[in-house]
């Protein structure tokens, strides 16, 4: 079954936004590798002072192989969005209660 994976980052959503504008190859190249290592959904969402970032990976395992090979790319894009804080994942699992909707 596959997992979730949330990093959630203080940082200004519209640098993320504009870095994505100004740099597209940058966010295309890290979602072009890890589509390759078995990315299923990738999606990020801003409040005022925060960047969520959410995906769906088949296990953890595949995305740590993912994060250890582009890590440094993570990490370029963050900086330039001006975000400081190591981002830290976590992981979700889908939990059967009988009441999904979607």
């Amino acid at each position: 079954m596959s997992v979730l994976m949330t990093m959630r980052v203080t940082g200004d959503p519209t640098a993320i936004e504009k870095l994505g504008a100004d740099n597209g190859a940058l966010f295309q190249g890290v979602v072009e590798d890890a589509s390759s290592r078995g990315l299923i959904s990738h999606h990020f969402y801003g409040s005022q002072t925060e960047v969520l970032v959410v995906d769906e990976w088949p296990d953890e395992a595949a995305f740590q192989a993912f994060f250890e090979h582009s890590g440094a790319q993570i990490q370029q894009m963050m900086a330039e969005a001006g975000v400081t804080a190591e981002p830290k994942p976590e992981f979700w699992r889908h939990l059967e209660v009988g009441d999904d909707v979607g």
